[in-house]
């Protein structure tokens, strides 16, 4: 059984940068499409990257693209977010989510945004607050 556990987080002001880690751990012979979402207090959660193992392929949302890094450690079997020039909109809780597949993100992430209905390892979520 795969589980996901991030960690990392914490306040900035805005313009600031953070990063957050999810570890992988139990059974990953297989790709998985790994991804970042994030939840603020009264709103939807809220699709942000999405990173496939098995090409290294990313996909972003559009509203943290060219601020926000996905990306992957094999060795390490760990999913890094690196967060760049921050705005109190990214206040959030992020979640790690995973969804073990062979078709790439694609196939679950489509118009800008993925299914977080289709994604089945998910991690408690890790807070970023981010102060103007």
């Amino acid at each position: 059984q795969v589980q996901v556990m991030e960690s990392g987080g914490g306040s900035v002001q805005t313009g600031g940068s953070l990063n957050v880690s999810c570890a992988v751990s139990g059974s990953t012979d297989m790709s998985f499409c790994m991804a970042w979402f994030r939840q603020a207090p009264g709103k939807d959660r809220e699709w942000v990257a999405a990173f496939y193992t098995g090409t290294g392929s990313t996909m972003y949302g559009d509203s943290v693209a060219g601020r926000f890094t996905i990306s992957h450690d094999n060795a390490k079997n760990t999913l890094y977010l690196q967060m760049s020039s921050l705005e109190p909109d990214d206040t959030a809780t992020y979640f790690c989510a995973g969804l073990r597949t062979r078709l790439g993100c694609n196939s679950y992430c489509r118009g800008g945004s993925c299914d977080a209905g289709r994604f089945d390892v998910w991690g408690q979520g890790t807070q970023v607050t981010v102060s103007s």
